[in-house]
């Protein structure tokens, strides 16, 4: 039985379709080079670097650890470019390194539709309602395209409830993004649940809805035909779109009207509230200066990385 292993999984940025696709609409993520980086060693105690596992603080961890370990106590160390509640899947990053890192202590390779699937388990019970988006895009790495029909590069199918998504690869042709994160730590599943009130209530809201949908099947496309211009275009649309759901917030706004100037297209990515924003640019410095005179905290990120994998401890 092995004693020590470590994985490291990849953050994310939704490109096009957050918030829609938790009511079955597609959605477009691309897997970004910022990693976390978890390692397990066999322990006389739970913890996680140097506290006590706690299941209130650290529910993700604790939730992995209640569904897929019947060992004794671990010990875990993480690492992570990915600041918390940032909007790029730091939460789904943990669960499916932690995943990973278990499957390889058991003895067994890890098989990434499981680790996929597993992990979007773990998410939903700690949200309430999710998408797997976050963890399956952290799994697999490179591009995702979801939609609730099957397409070409179908990967896996998920269901939970009603509910269900059929994740396919997605090509990413080489691009420059620029991340800007706000600094403001906001939690999905709060942001999620406001959604869900507004759709539930809402006509106007469900058309919204429809339209981030639509938008997001055209992008497809442009991102397929290296159309930038026009991909950059439907972001700054979907960023609108979002902003009317609720889900922007004043920061946001001022880090998406600092990049525009300078690129094809910006918009929120992830949950909103707070988190990050993304732009589409050939300025990538220009942009990341931009974001940082607004207060804001930038990086130039390489999109279409790979997807979990194991790391050497």
């Amino acid at each position: 039985m092995m004693q020590a292993a470590a994985s490291s999984a990849p953050g994310k940025i939704i490109l096009l379709g957050e918030h829609a696709v938790v009511f079955g609409r597609p959605a477009i993520s691309l897997a970004v080079g910022l990693r976390l980086r978890l390692t397990a060693r066999r322990s006389n105690v739970f913890e996680l670097n140097g506290s006590p596992l706690s299941p209130r603080i650290h529910s993700y961890l604790s939730n992995v650890l209640e569904r897929n370990w019947k060992g004794g106590p671990l010990s875990f160390e993480t690492t992570s470019d990915l600041p918390s509640g940032s909007g790029l899947g730091s939460s789904a990053a943990v669960t499916v390194a932690a995943l990973h890192t278990l499957a390889q202590l058991h003895g067994n390779p890890p098989q990434e539709e499981k680790v996929a699937r597993e992990a979007f388990i773990v998410e939903s019970e700690a949200q309430g309602r999710a998408s797997p988006i976050d963890t399956s895009t952290s799994t697999h790495g490179r591009g995702l395209f979801i939609d609730s029909r099957q397409g070409d590069g179908l990967l896996w199918t998920i269901r939970r409830d009603e509910r269900f998504w059929h994740v396919h690869d997605c090509t990413v042709p080489r691009m420059n993004f620029v991340i800007g994160h706000t600094g403001i730590s906001a939690p999905t599943g709060p942001l999620v649940a406001k959604v869900k009130r507004y759709y539930d209530k809402s006509g106007f809201a469900r058309e919204i809805i429809d339209e981030i949908g639509d938008i997001t099947l055209e992008g497809r496309k442009l991102l397929q035909n290296g159309d930038q211009e026009a991909l950059g275009r439907l972001m700054t649309r979907d960023h609108r779109l979002l902003a009317i759901l609720g889900v922007s917030c004043v920061q946001l706004d001022k880090l998406v009207a600092a990049a525009l100037p300078h690129s094809y297209g910006a918009k929120l990515t992830g949950a909103g509230g707070g988190g990050s924003m993304i732009a589409l640019t050939d300025r990538p410095q220009k942009v990341a200066q931009e974001i940082r005179q607004r207060g804001g905290i930038s990086y130039i990120v390489e999109a279409g990385v790979p997807g979990v994998r194991k790391e050497e401890f």
